[in-house]
């Protein structure tokens, strides 16, 4: 089990693997050097890749107080003995996903990964394939079992994104929430406007004894507010 986070984190590993979602790291970045969390970034060679063709212009390292190697397993966040608060992989590849649940600590994102899980800290792995065969869901299973948090970056239609920035960050938001960082601008879903109505009216109807048919189960059409 992880160890709950007390407050917001002050210190995160970011991992980007090989996985199409270069946006997701980019924007990751970005909001947790605003909520001040000092970022240290590990980037693997076929994330590199991946962020040349969706995201040419993109500098993940700009972002990250530290850089570091994918190949130095030697770094500060390959030891538990250095303090760190939470990990974060967006997006995590499933070759990434099936070495962190093996435990397979063959690069130092898998190594940073496999730290955070014997200390007891909050790992999220933003899973980014689909379809999923049978090993994949296993790989889902065991690395829940030792202590992550799978968390694909699925969209939510409810926030009615206006474009594809708006995706970006509702996932990303959402993600990090996760991991004890609260994205202004992106507050928790506090339920449908039309709902209080819609339960003053039914109850209403019931204590009148009314004998219509209850409300529909569907959600009605409405934004929530922000």
């Amino acid at each position: 089990m992880n160890t709950p986070i007390a407050g917001a984190p002050r210190r995160v590993v970011v991992g980007v693997s090989g996985a199409t979602g270069t946006a997701l790291a980019v924007r990751t970045l970005q909001l947790l050097g605003a909520a001040g969390v000092e970022r240290h970034l590990v980037v693997s060679p076929a994330a590199r890749r991946t962020a040349a063709y969706e995201m040419p212009d993109a500098r993940l390292e700009r972002d990250a107080e530290v850089v570091h190697s994918f190949r130095d397993i030697g770094a500060s966040i390959a030891s538990g003995s250095y303090p760190v608060d939470a990990m974060i992989v967006i997006p995590c590849s499933v070759k990434t996903l099936g070495a962190i649940a093996a435990g397979v600590s063959e690069n130092l994102l898998v190594r940073a990964a496999d730290v955070t899980l014997k200390e007891r800290r909050r790992l999220v792995l933003c899973v980014r394939e689909t379809p999923l065969h049978l090993g994949h869901l296993r790989a889902m299973v065991t690395a829940t079992e030792i202590g992550a948090i799978i968390a694909p970056p699925m969209p939510a239609f409810y926030s009615m994104p206006e474009s594809l920035d708006d995706v970006v960050d509702h996932i990303v938001a959402r993600a990090l929430s996760l991991i004890g960082v609260h994205v202004p601008g992106a507050p928790p879903w506090q339920g449908e406007p039309a709902s209080a109505a819609r339960t003053a009216r039914d109850g209403a109807q019931s204590q009148a004894g009314s004998a219509g048919p209850a409300g529909s189960s569907l959600p009605e059409s409405g934004r929530p507010s922000r």
